[in-house]
């Protein structure tokens, strides 16, 4: 069975309604044979901030060194994001292996009439992975309601409820009171049940169950007692929202002592300091039943790094874009209420929401935001309401001037247009909406490189392009090629505008399902691209976005200032206001070489030579002789295996070869995945950070945005890398652009231009030697993240898969080096100077002879 084959079965069970009650799912599990039982997990309900919560709680919980899975919906672009084990999604084989064991009874259940709805195979198929993966704990989003969601077949060990509004009140009952004893019914047997809600939905959570733990603002008064747990929300700053949250003696259901967490949260608004808390009084529950040593400082950094798509994300800043899946009206007020701690002059409100949604209210929710205009849209999915349904219910409520637009692309193309620099720009109403809106930002356009046509197959292979469909369409295949995700219904309307140039465009198999973003492959020449170009930038509706990530595809990187970029990236890069658009960096006039320097005593190849000032300084005059442009000094190891330094000892090390090297012409680095560290060094002269655990630590992206210093975002599963970890790819290329994209992202969002974010595809940790060589094929295929590319495979064990026998793989080094430099990486990370300059030099004259001609 085939991935498109697998995913076309599931999604055809959204056919059947969402019911309630149990008894399916164990039917199901059973014939699994029953992977939940005996899993430890966390059940998270509510009607606002569940999924927040549930982040949070899993991010602190992996922070504590605990293998976890998380189970969550909707998905944004991709099914596999519902279930996760450590952060990485549910591999395409992992659900196709799924499929194959669950196919058989799901058809004959469907014959009785009874076929497992998509929500139920789903959270079955969670729970598999998790059981397959042996996590130590699942965390679970609620669907719906608590008592009968498909979820509530496990035994929790932990639950909470984070807040109750109305909603789904066909299923759950009219009242605020009635919804929350639906939801009490997560709570667990032997622990307490810990919930933010107040008001009835807490005294109806009281009257069900015996043992709660309450989470409150600290100005909160409607209880007849003081809450167990009490957070402050200190504000913004910045992008981030500082929390301060106090559990009294045994607040978190345990017999523990009063705690206390500081932390910043990348989750605006009171009502995620709430979340915070309701997370924090359950990741101790667990910790305390799991028997793991919790320190405070892995809440802090955990909750700190628990990002999470589509809540309040700020995607630019003049105007402010802000992207939050608020989909009834607490949410959307939430929204507005967090909107007040920025400055901006007028809303412009992108709005599309499904048709079982309080329209009016959603409305009225933001009628006091300044809202000054509102462009009702329609959402890609068969539940979406029409846009002119939403305008009329805007109409009524507001006195915003009202626009309609089908697509959600073309609406924000809208608002953008309209909007000012100190204006607003809002997409709400539904993580539909959202999800859409996003691909603006998210969605990397990636080149392919097609000599044969067994790469053509190859390419269309892994876009899920059926045989009978690729092996038609591959002859078209061997030149220009791009890939990228796109709606069904866009999908098509690019295949016929290809088409009708001369050109092919195939489409994944699964673009026979309405609802789900699909993968497209455009074949043509140059010319044939470049009039589809000019065709779709005359258009208004959702395929004109495209057309400037058609051009960076095709063109290349583009420059800090470059105005394809600041639009497809929806406003002021702000490149001018950090002087990135004047500066110049070593890599924007071909391959620079990055000369290692580590000043360690284990480093696998150079540990202890150069551990003094002296001895360094030596070896840093010598590799800049020898045309190293960049020199990358390093206090700690990431060798497989590898001890953490400390950051003090690791200051020690480094600080003083950086001040000693500052005269030097060249650029300095810092080999760090520490925040601190990093700081002290650009302090101390350094001017680039070079990040091999892929901004982890929380304060590295804005250290780099406070300095305007390049950083190097690379991937990493872990850093130093366990050599027992084993992970699986389904093609590990696409996976490393997916998670790249997302760091990258980050970094933008702190303040940073992706000319100053360099992305490492990190051979070597937490890949096979195979997929190394992998992705050092296909290095241009992380063009398509518009950001410049740094390889380091610098006598890796990688290049045992050569089997030349040669010691310390010098010779495959400078193989590499070359292929990495015609492939295009703009950095290459070495030992090895003047072999290495050699290599880049040839690479560089073999594309350009001209270059070195006097």
């Amino acid at each position: 069975m085939e991935f498109h084959e697998a995913a076309d079965f599931l999604f055809d069970l959204r056919r059947f309604a969402p019911r309630p009650g149990l008894a399916p799912t164990r039917e199901l599990l059973a014939h699994l044979d029953d992977p939940h039982e005996g899993l430890p997990c966390v059940q998270v309900a509510g009607s606002n901030g569940k999924g927040s919560t549930a982040r949070m709680v899993e991010r602190a919980l992996r922070e504590a060194g605990l293998s976890v899975g998380l189970y969550t919906s909707p998905h944004l672009s991709d099914v596999r994001e519902r279930v996760r084990v450590d952060g990485r999604p549910i591999t395409e084989a992992a659900v196709t292996d799924f499929v194959g064991e669950f196919r058989e009874y799901a058809t004959d259940r469907a014959a009785d009439g009874e076929s497992p709805t998509f929500f139920e195979t789903v959270t079955a198929m969670a729970c598999w992975e998790f059981d397959r993966q042996e996590v130590d704990v699942a965390v679970l989003e609620v669907g719906i309601g608590g008592t009968l969601d498909a979820t509530s077949v496990v035994d929790p060990i932990a639950s909470a409820v984070t807040a109750v509004t109305l909603e789904h009140t066909d299923l759950l009952g009219d009242t605020v009171a009635e919804i929350a004893r639906d939801k009490a019914g997560v709570a667990p047997a032997d622990a307490p049940l810990v919930t933010a809600a107040t008001g009835d939905a807490l005294a109806a959570i009281r009257d069900e169950v015996d043992d709660v733990v309450t989470v409150a603002d600290e100005d909160w008064t409607e209880a007849e007692d003081e809450s167990d747990v009490i957070v402050s929300y200190g504000g913004r700053e910045g992008l981030e929202g500082a929390v301060e949250i106090d559990g009294s003696e045994g607040a978190d259901g345990t017999a523990n002592d009063a705690w206390r967490v500081e932390t910043h949260l990348p989750l605006l608004g009171a009502h995620q300091a709430r979340n915070a808390g309701v997370a924090a009084a359950l990741v101790r529950q667990v910790a305390d039943r799991l028997d793991v040593d919790l320190a405070t400082e892995t809440v802090e950094r955990g909750f700190r790094n628990a990002h999470w798509p589509g809540r309040f994300e700020v995607m630019g800043r003049d105007p402010l874009v802000v992207l939050d899946g608020a989909h009834n009206p607490g949410g959307c007020e939430t929204t507005a209420d967090v909107l007040d701690s920025f400055d901006y002059d007028d809303l412009h409100l992108v709005v599309g929401a499904m048709t079982d949604k309080d329209h009016r209210g959603i409305a009225a929710a933001f009628a006091d935001a300044s809202l000054s205009r509102v462009v009702a849209c329609r959402p890609d999915h068969d539940r979406a309401e029409s846009e002119t349904v939403l305008a009329r219910a805007f109409e009524e409520e507001t006195d915003a001037t009202i626009d309609t637009h089908e697509a959600v692309a073309g609406a924000l193309d809208r608002a953008l247009d309209a909007a000012g620099p100190d204006d607003a720009v809002v997409v709400a109403g539904s993580l539909y909406a959202v999800a859409e809106a996003r691909t603006r930002w998210a969605r990397p356009t990636i080149p392919a490189r097609v000599d044969t046509l067994a790469d053509a197959r190859e390419t269309l292979g892994r876009a899920h392009v059926s045989e009978a469909d690729a092996a038609e369409a591959s002859g078209d295949a061997v030149h220009r090629l791009l890939r990228t995700r796109l709606r069904p219904g866009q999908a098509r309307r690019l295949q016929s505008e290809l088409r009708a140039l001369g050109g092919e465009c195939a489409l994944s198999a699964l673009a026979d399902q309405d609802e789900e973003p699909v993968d497209a492959v455009l074949m043509a020449t140059r010319a044939q691209f470049d009039r589809l170009v000019t065709d779709l930038a005359d258009r208004e509706d959702d395929l004109e976005p495209l057309v400037d990530e058609i051009r960076v595809a095709l063109e290349g990187r583009p420059g800090p200032n470059d105005a394809t970029a600041v639009a497809a990236r929806g406003g002021d890069s702000g490149a001018d206001e950090a002087g990135t658009g004047d500066r110049e960096y070593p890599w924007e006039d071909g391959t620079a070489v990055m000369g290692i320097l580590n000043i360690t005593p284990d480093s696998f190849h150079d540990g202890g030579e150069y551990n003094s000032v002296a001895d360094a300084r030596e070896r840093a005059e010598r590799m800049v002789e020898a045309g190293v442009e960049i020199l990358d000094i390093g206090g700690e190891s990431t060798r497989p295996g590898g001890e953490p330094v400390p950051a003090d000892e690791e200051l020690d090390r480094v600080v003083p070869v950086i001040e000693e090297l500052a005269d030097l012409d060249a650029m300095i680095s810092i080999d760090t995945r520490k925040a601190e560290v990093a700081r002290a060094a650009l302090d101390a002269g350094a001017d680039l950070l070079n990040d091999v655990s892929g901004l982890e630590d929380p304060e590295m992206r804005l250290v780099a945005a406070e300095y305007d210093a390049p950083v190097v975002v690379m991937h990493s599963i872990e850093a130093p890398v366990d050599p027992t970890t084993s992970v699986e790819y389904d093609d590990v290329v696409d996976d490393v652009i997916d998670y790249l994209a997302e760091r990258v992202l980050l970094a933008e969002k702190a303040g940073l231009d992706r000319s100053q974010v360099l992305v490492d595809p990190g051979l070597g940790f937490g890949k096979s030697a195979a997929e190394s060589f992998e992705l050092l094929g296909r290095l241009d295929e992380l063009a398509a993240l518009g950001c410049p590319i740094l390889v380091g495979h610098s006598r890796k064990s990688m290049f045992e898969l050569t089997e030349s026998g040669r010691e310390g793989a010098l010779d495959e080094t400078v193989a590499g080096t070359a292929l990495a430099a015609e492939r295009g990486a703009d950095v290459i990370r070495v030992h090895d100077a003047h072999e290495n300059v050699a290599a880049v030099r040839v690479a560089q004259a073999a594309a350009d002879p001209d270059r070195f001609d006097d």
